[in-house]
């Protein structure tokens, strides 16, 4: 039997060479068939140490809600937006309150025994389960048809480069963390290729010019305009990589090195993250992935906001009192300024069209802001916050719910449900209850 003709034999039979297979491998003209499905995308947002509920849930249920002040960046998509109330960590065992908010998370199991002290609880090691995300990698992976370049992507803001249980959210398998790329240069290293140093950085795009320029007189009018969008991008970032200084330029480094301390300096966070949200943006333009997280800090996270007139630290913020009103006002502009970061990746994404077909990339694509904690200065894992925005997993978006204190993992199937994966039981079945929340689709 003759074998299939393929992407990749259309390609060499242009002459295009492996380094133009980034901007290529997925235009839509070079298919050969539709794609009989849509291209579903989740991003999992994290901000850590709880809210202030006062300032976050609103009061009121379904579609007639208003925004309290921590959520109002997100007026503009108001009828893309769901707030889940009442959705609870049911997950106990080893660990303090962080820890497992933190490991449990996207897991929705308990956590190995171990030796990491969290207070005055028990130690604890790592989540005994996969996350959520990487679940749903696995079966995108399993698929001709939904697989991509990398499957998944992990975005991170300041993950601190210790490995513990309060800087890890994501889970290949138990015992089996995966650590955020905080360092947007490392990202786009991994997302378009490596890199010289400083001295002798040449633009990709040099290198890949005349295939570009083949490429586009065998690919649709729109996907040429996808090639050019991409390449523009690109050659932008590397301008900005050649205007950074290096540390130690003249040695020859596989990834470039920027100046050192920009992943801990924290009047560099509003940068890393508009940075990493616009590398997220292109991935998912580019079809690199249709899974990513986005982990801002880590559980336990004192991230001190000088840009927005907080120079505490916001762990040891989120444990004064309810009484403290200026650290409450402090932590409402806190959690404010992540949902600014959240309407940012929103605006984007919405203003970003589908690459081969109609809509935008918002409406394939459902981000889930979230946090180890409902409420910082009690450590409650009741009340989790979870603020869905997008349409990618086909549900009624639009709303406030409240619910009588659900499971957190009866939501993760929700979420495998509607990225079309028919899972009846994640984490520990004993809080899948009757399985994947009603009233959401």
């Amino acid at each position: 039997m003759a074998r299939t003709r393929n992407r990749r034999d259309f390609l060499r039979e242009l002459g295009v060479s492996a380094a133009a297979l980034p901007f290529a491998m997925n235009l839509p003209s070079l298919g050969f068939a539709a794609e009989p499905m849509r291209k579903k995308r989740l991003v999992v947002m994290f901000s850590p140490n709880g809210v202030i509920p006062s300032a976050f849930w609103p009061d009121e249920a379904g579609k007639d809600f208003k925004f309290k002040e921590s959520l109002t960046p997100l007026e503009p998509f108001k009828d893309r937006t769901m707030i889940l109330h009442g959705v609870c960590d049911k997950v106990r065992g080893d660990g303090d309150n962080h820890m497992r908010g933190m490991g449990c998370l996207l897991t929705g199991i308990e956590l190995f025994p171990g030796n990491i002290q969290g207070g005055s609880d028990t130690p604890a090691g790592w989540a005994s389960g996969l996350s959520i995300d990487q679940e749903i990698k696995r079966k995108l992976q399993s698929d001709p048809k939904t697989r991509t370049r990398f499957g998944s992507l992990e975005f991170g803001v300041m993950v601190p480069e210790r490995a513990d249980t309060w800087t890890r959210m994501v889970y290949d398998g138990p015992n089996k963390p995966v650590a955020p790329i905080d360092n947007p240069y490392q990202m786009f290293a991994k997302l378009y290729g490596r890199m010289k140093d400083q001295e002798t950085l040449k633009s990709i795009l040099d290198d890949v010019q005349s295939d570009l320029k083949t490429l586009e007189a065998a690919v649709s009018v729109e996907d040429r305009r996808i090639l050019e969008e991409h390449a523009t991008f690109v050659r932008e970032m590397e301008q900005e990589l050649k205007s950074e200084p290096v540390a130690g330029a003249g040695a020859s480094h596989a990834v470039p090195e920027i100046e050192q301390g920009i992943k801990e300096e924290n009047d560099n966070i509003p940068k890393i993250s508009k940075t990493q949200i616009e590398l997220m943006v292109q991935s998912f333009s580019a079809d690199f992935a249709r899974v990513a997280t986005l982990q801002y800090t880590n559980s336990v996270g004192g991230a001190k906001m000088h840009w927005i007139g907080v120079n505490e630290g916001h762990h040891e913020l989120s444990h004064n009192p309810d009484s403290d009103k200026a650290s409450v006002e402090k932590l409402t502009k806190i959690n404010k300024w992540f949902c600014e970061q959240l309407a940012y990746l929103t605006k984007r994404l919405a203003e970003t069209p589908e690459p081969g077909g109609p809509g935008s990339l918002l409406d394939n694509t459902t981000i889930i802001w979230t946090n180890e904690l409902g409420k910082g200065n009690s450590h409650t894992l009741d009340d989790i916050p979870f603020v869905l925005v997008g349409n990618g997993l086909d549900f009624k978006m639009g709303q406030s719910i409240k619910f009588p204190k659900v499971p957190h993992n009866r939501l993760l199937l929700s979420i495998a449900h509607g990225m079309g994966h028919e899972i009846t039981k994640f984490g520990n079945p004993d809080h899948c209850g009757a399985g994947p929340l009603t009233g959401l689709s």
